[in-house]
């Protein structure tokens, strides 16, 4: 017996057949035009970058840069990256430098560029050479038609970097950039955003508060704004002198901390004096005081007639918090000549800050 379908079906079924392949091949086309234009704009976006850094001065050397990331990103890969910059605010100016760096334009997300840097690569900032290595290194930056990003993110992982005072590991860490160039005097002009895990301490620094507290701080999470506007200058004391002469301050909106036996959290408002050296008030809230005091003093990083008398008064001072655990003590804090003082108690003399001078012949 004949069991195949009538003559319509068929025809009907090879239509709706010839139909699919139709369209599979229309999505591909548009989806391969698609990802040629995000890689010819990723292209064209970096050669207008270079040229504006190039005339005004900097530096920008790269390999050739290769297409990649097909299907869901375009990529464009760039091997002896070099990228200096002038030293009219920094003097000696700043300097990037990498075995790799790629940038990259995700689906769906067009308006988002990643600056990824796998491998070693090296910071330069004045005359300090800072090595680093990481297992992530990624900023995320808006695409802003006609401007500068006004916005950044930086992701890291297993961050290692080499300082003059020894070597620093980061375990984890996220740094979120918002600036505004319009910022009244109220406004912030710059706000930051910081949270790190897991951050080991130069070993050169064991004499200091890493042997207090230990090497590793488990935990470090800030909130700042810069008041602004911010005003031009050709050093950067001329531009923190008329910072200061404007008003502008710093606010700590939050700051926490879990350093060995310290749980520590803090939030203050911080200026410049007319010595032009960091000066502030706010509120300090410790738990594991009396631990602190203890390690502080046999590091010599107190006095321990200081450390002594405020262990006589953290007893008034601590209290038990709402929903448990160890005693905590809030106490206020200031900044001033240069000299921290907790609850009016003076325990540590910071020394001066040296803004960078005009840069020597060369």
């Amino acid at each position: 017996m004949d069991m195949k379908p009538p003559a319509p079906r068929r025809r009907a079924g090879r239509r709706l057949g010839l139909w699919l392949v139709v369209a599979l091949v229309a999505i591909g086309a548009g989806h391969a035009a698609l990802w040629n234009l995000m890689a010819a704009r990723l292209e064209e976006g970096l050669a207008t970058w270079t040229a504006l850094r190039r005339a005004q001065g900097w530096r920008v050397e790269h390999a050739a840069p290769l297409r990649g990331g097909w299907p869901l990103a375009a990529t464009l890969t760039l091997d002896r990256v070099r990228i200096e910059g002038a030293g009219a605010t920094i003097p000696g100016g700043i300097g990037l430098s990498g075995e790799r760096m790629v940038l990259r334009v995700r689906l769906p997300r067009l308006d988002r560029l990643e600056i990824d840097l796998p491998g070693q690569g090296r910071l330069r900032v004045g005359g300090a050479e800072l090595p680093f290595a990481a297992d992530r290194l990624l900023a995320l930056v808006p695409l802003e038609q006609g401007t500068v990003p006004s916005a950044a993110e930086l992701f890291a992982e297993r961050l290692r970097v080499g300082t003059p005072a020894g070597g620093v590991a980061l375990g984890s860490g996220r740094l979120a950039v918002q600036g505004s160039a319009s910022a009244t005097e109220a406004e912030p002009a710059l706000s930051l955003s910081l949270v790190a895990e897991a951050l080991d301490l130069p070993l050169a620094q064991a004499g200091g508060a890493a042997a207090a507290f230990g090497r590793r701080i488990d935990t470090l999470s800030a909130d700042l704004a810069l008041s602004g506007p911010l005003p031009a200058g050709r050093l950067p004391a001329e531009r923190a002198g008329a910072w200061r002469d404007g008003g502008g301050t710093l606010e700590v909106r939050s700051l926490s901390l879990r350093w060995g036996p310290v749980g520590a959290a803090a939030a203050a408002t911080i200026a410049l004096d007319e010595a032009l050296q960091p000066m502030g008030a706010g509120t300090l809230r410790l738990s594991g005081a009396a631990q602190a005091l203890d390690a502080l003093a046999e590091a010599g990083l107190v006095g321990r007639r200081a450390a002594g008398t405020a262990r006589a008064v953290l007893p008034l001072l601590s209290r038990i918090p709402a929903d448990g655990g160890p005693p905590e003590v809030e106490v206020p804090a200031t900044l001033e000549d240069r000299t921290l003082a907790i609850a009016r108690i003076p325990v540590l003399r910071l020394p001066g800050w040296e803004w960078p001078g005009p840069p020597g012949p060369r």
